[in-house]
């Protein structure tokens, strides 16, 4: 969604649907947060169900009529869902595209190639960062573990000195980089720029990788000395053989210039904007259309098609069922970013994004720092990244009306790095990597969890020093 209709939607839901006060908003803010926590990690209620039933216990204790109340939410669900649902879908097709034409593995069979030794935890964070702009975290996880267990195991490495740089580098992408949901959805609830926002976040992400990954291994290594566990390795499509041996894989160039091509369309849109700043402008206008973030991955998907699923020999037919099988996974992730946006909605319209405004100019905090903050106590509580990402988005989203682009961007990317902070018991990707290294509780804390706390105060600190020079 672009700024214009976010202003425009501003303009249509200004006057809030209550009179309640500060301490009565507080109340409602804090009861409809307690109901979405309480249904997710005791009643194992799905997030999406959790948000709806918080929004209403939120409008009712606000004051709000309950038919105002759920025009709120249904509004903030249909906008949210239009400005980044589209975005997620191609997202979806172009990571399933990358994972089953064995694209992904020749990015890692390349690299890996090329690396050996001490640059093994960097070469590892490489090929995670290259293969996590594109795939969402847990397609990510599932696709490079095998990895990980195999140069572990073959290169008598310690599986933490390979794994956690892996994991870094999904993790930074998934909470800081679009078009991956989160960071979609703060873009559209804050109204920022998509081309300046990718662009920051990935000056953001590489100092923030390079801390949570390759040095902390180091003494992730230390602290849980685990070999890789002794089970049979999924089979990687590399290895699968067709009617005449093994299997042709998609070029590393065509596939590295594939998942690049969005990127560097957005951005290249960014450069334009700001170099020439004149709409009227034919070559501004056209990178305006090619740099959207709708064309821009769809120009990726088309291209993956000669890139990636001609050169694996994918025929016609194979590629719509590929397509409805890339885009069934998503469905309760659009629910749950849909959901937060009404979640969002529902608190600009009964108050609660000025009533924050006001507590933000009254105890002087600055608004990145609130941002991650309230990112941080959401993500503990409920943890999820994009619950805590949409909620805090939601509440914070005021904040921006006069801020920069620049600054703009960075409020986005304050939420991201907040939404990452401390993953434990109650966050579904806790688990998938103590399953997958072989881990019990407590070494999961001291290498996942800690790293994942890294990730956030490290990206929190570096918005916070951006926002002081730019």
């Amino acid at each position: 969604m672009t700024r214009l209709s976010v202003e425009m939607l501003a303009a249509d839901t200004v006057e809030p649907i209550t009179s309640a006060g500060h301490a009565q908003l507080g109340i409602a803010v804090l009861a409809g947060i307690a109901v979405i926590v309480l249904l997710i990690t005791q009643f194992k209620l799905h997030a999406f169900l959790s948000l709806t039933l918080g929004t209403l216990v939120l409008g009712a204790i606000a004051g709000a009529p309950l038919d105002k109340a759920i025009a709120s939410f249904t509004t903030g669900l249909g906008t949210t869902v239009a400005g980044v649902g589209v975005l997620i879908a191609l997202g979806a097709i172009l990571g399933k595209m990358l994972a089953d034409s064995g694209g992904a593995d020749q990015i890692v069979d390349t690299i890996l190639a090329k690396a050996g030794g001490r640059s093994m935890p960097w070469a590892m964070v490489l090929i995670a960062s290259v293969i996590g702009l594109p795939l969402f975290f847990e397609v990510g996880v599932v696709l490079l573990i095998p990895v990980v267990l195999m140069v572990a195991k073959r290169g008598n490495y310690s599986l933490m000195r390979i794994g956690i740089p892996a994991l870094a580098g999904l993790s930074v992408m998934h909470g800081l980089v679009p078009p991956h949901p989160g960071p979609l959805v703060a873009i559209d609830a804050v109204g920022a720029d998509l081309g300046v926002t990718l662009a920051l976040g990935v000056l953001v992400a590489i100092p923030t990788v390079i801390v949570a990954g390759p040095l902390f291994s180091r003494y992730a290594a230390r602290w849980v000395d685990v070999p890789a566990p002794d089970r049979m390795l999924p089979q990687r499509v590399s290895e699968e053989s067709g009617e005449s041996g093994k299997r042709k894989l998609p070029g590393f160039g065509p596939t590295l210039i594939t998942i690049l091509l969005p990127v560097v369309l957005m951005l290249s849109k960014a450069l334009v904007d700001i170099v020439i700043d004149d709409p009227a402008n034919t070559v501004q206008r056209v990178f305006d259309v090619v740099g959207s973030p709708m064309i821009a991955l769809l120009a990726a998907v088309l291209l993956g098609i000669f890139t990636l699923l001609a050169p694996a020999g994918f025929g016609k037919e194979r590629i719509s069922p590929l397509v409805e099988k890339g885009l069934a996974p998503i469905a309760g992730i659009l629910l749950i970013v849909g959901a937060g946006g009404g979640f969002k909605q529902t608190l600009i319209d009964t108050g609660v994004g000025q009533m924050v405004l006001d507590i933000s100019e009254d105890w002087s905090i600055p608004a990145l720092l609130l941002a991650w903050l309230i990112a941080v106590a959401i993500r503990l509580a409920t943890g999820s990244a994009t619950v805590a990402t949409v909620s805090a988005a939601g509440l914070v989203a005021p904040l921006a009306a006069d801020m920069s682009t620049t600054h703009a961007a960075l409020l986005v990317l304050a939420i991201g790095a907040g939404s990452l902070f401390f993953s434990h018991v109650n966050d579904a990707g806790f688990w998938l990597v103590k399953e997958y290294f072989g881990l019990n509780v407590g070494q999961t804390i001291k290498t996942w969890s800690v790293m994942e706390t890294i990730i956030s105060v490290v990206a929190g600190g570096v918005v916070l020093l951006l926002s002081l020079v730019i």
